[in-house]
């Protein structure tokens, strides 16, 4: 019973009565709409610089821990798949004709951003163009100024 007490007048605030001290807090981050724009912008850049095997600006957008679900196949990749792939269409001689996403809704949670979007593109590899499009569900985080896309769910229409 005794331990029951102690614990009790621990949990409130300690042997002199007092509450406890509220935890310090972290400023409240602002999506505002130049954040949405930069979210946006990151975006774009992600799937711009996967097409151009820009593995620069990727390392700089992805993160080591990536985890991502292509649109096809059924396994997840790293950020070692998805920049080999991106390299493997280089190597093909594909290029990125159109990038359009026709719709996109956002939702914040702290810094952390979701972005659900429908999304068409177009490619072009040895003469032949093809069109693909479906929907995707990514994921970024404004991390030291910036956002990092750590994770992202694909599908395709067809």
């Amino acid at each position: 019973m005794r331990l029951r007490h102690l614990l009790l007048v621990l949990a409130i605030g300690g042997c002199n009565g007092t509450a406890p001290a509220p935890a310090t807090s972290t400023p409240t981050f602002a999506f505002t709409d130049s954040r949405r724009q930069e979210l946006l912008a990151a975006r774009e850049a992600v799937w711009r610089s996967w097409f151009a095997n820009d593995t620069v600006q990727l390392a700089a957008l992805l993160p080591a821990n990536l985890m991502a679900i292509p649109p096809q196949g059924d396994g997840w990749q790293t950020i070692k798949e998805v920049m080999a792939e991106s390299r493997g269409f280089a190597i093909t001689g594909g290029k990125l004709v159109r990038l359009e996403f026709p719709r996109t809704e956002i939702q914040v949670f702290g810094t952390v951003a979701v972005v659900f979007s429908s999304y068409l593109f177009e490619t072009e590899v040895g003469g032949q163009r093809n069109v693909l499009k479906g929907r995707v569900t990514e994921v970024f985080e404004f991390v030291d100024g910036k956002w990092v896309n750590p994770s992202w769910h694909m599908d395709n229409d067809g």
